[in-house]
């Protein structure tokens, strides 16, 4: 047994926890959870936790059911919203085929499997996710749309608004659970959010997105609100996007930067401009699954509608920024 598998097992019983969810995300992009109590988990590191793969969508089919997920214990955390006594704790799951091999539907080795063929290559890979999404008032008419929870726009900030509370009560959950935070904002749109999470590795930042989602839907609860992370909610009003900062370094040198070269891009850095714009389109169709992901895509302002890349302008879908993020 590892030391960080012995020090979430002696976690588990100093803090007085009472269940351990064990989350994995489907292809679609879904938060999925299983509760455990802490007397099976010594037994979830060694076996891990058995279930049936068809029914999480995209997984398996009914005839190859059999499923495990592995708890990987470098993510145990608090769920601080769960209170202190009798808490509730979380660790993200890897899955595999009864046999121990990885599953190629598990999102997460999906990304694992990306991560070591560059590590091989010599290079590690650096992300740093610009998350947008819009708070909604609770009270909801019916057949009526939402109502945004203000009347905000980019960069506003209002006395005593509700948002700017919201805003650092959420920061203060995610920090709680040792994600940390660079940037928060109102954006564009009535009730519209950005908040920054700082640079990770690529898995970090991913297991990240999935436990941010969640934590903005449960603070907005908690204070009245519902938080929507739809790409296009309103027609008049900007889409909420996730614009992604990636790094990418050999050893301690950043390997997209060479000096004196054309727009300061290594052969390196064109490279991997290149691909993305050759596999832009089924990158997009994992990036955006949704019919009104294409309303946000086709809509206008800086969503991007070509294959291309730039400096300056943000409709690229690729841009090199001229300061430094």
């Amino acid at each position: 047994m590892d030391k960080q598998t012995e020090y979430v097992l002696r976690a588990i019983e100093e803090r007085d926890i009472r269940f351990v969810r064990l989350w994995f995300t489907d292809v679609l992009g879904f938060l999925k959870s299983v509760a455990i109590a802490p007397a099976e988990l010594e037994n979830a590191f060694s076996e891990g936790i058995g279930f049936d793969g068809s029914a999480i969508e995209g997984f398996t089919r009914v005839t190859e059911s059999d499923m495990v997920a592995m708890p990987d214990p470098a993510t145990f955390q608090m769920l601080p919203w769960r209170g202190a006594q009798q808490g509730v704790a979380r660790m993200f799951c890897d899955i595999k085929l009864p046999d121990g091999s990885p599953s190629y539907a598990d999102t997460r080795q999906v990304l694992k499997r990306a991560l070591d063929k560059a590590g091989k290559m010599g290079f590690t890979f650096y992300t740093h996710p610009e998350i947008e999404f819009f708070l909604f008032k609770g009270e909801r008419e019916e057949g009526k749309p939402p109502t945004p929870s203000d009347n905000a726009g980019f960069f506003d900030h209002t006395p005593q608004g509700a948002d700017n509370d919201f805003r650092r009560a959420a920061i203060t959950t995610l920090e709680q659970m040792g994600i940390s935070v660079e940037f928060s904002h109102h954006e564009g749109a009535p009730g519209q959010q950005e908040i920054d999470l700082r640079y990770a590795d690529a898995l970090t930042t991913a297991d990240n997105i999935m436990t941010f989602r969640l934590v903005m839907k449960e603070v907005a609860l908690q204070q009245g609100l519902y938080a929507s992370f739809m790409p296009k909610p309103f027609r008049e009003y900007p889409g909420s996007g996730m614009h992604t900062h990636m790094s990418l370094f050999e050893g301690d040198s950043n390997a997209f930067y060479e000096a004196g070269a054309r727009y300061q891009l290594s052969k390196v850095g064109r490279s991997f401009i290149a691909g993305i714009l050759t596999h832009a389109p089924e990158i997009t169709a994992v990036t955006n699954q949704w019919v009104n992901s294409y309303k946000r895509l086709f809509g206008g302002g800086e969503a991007p509608s070509h294959v291309c890349w730039g400096h300056n302008n943000r409709s690229a879908l690729v841009r090199v920024p001229m300061y430094k993020p």
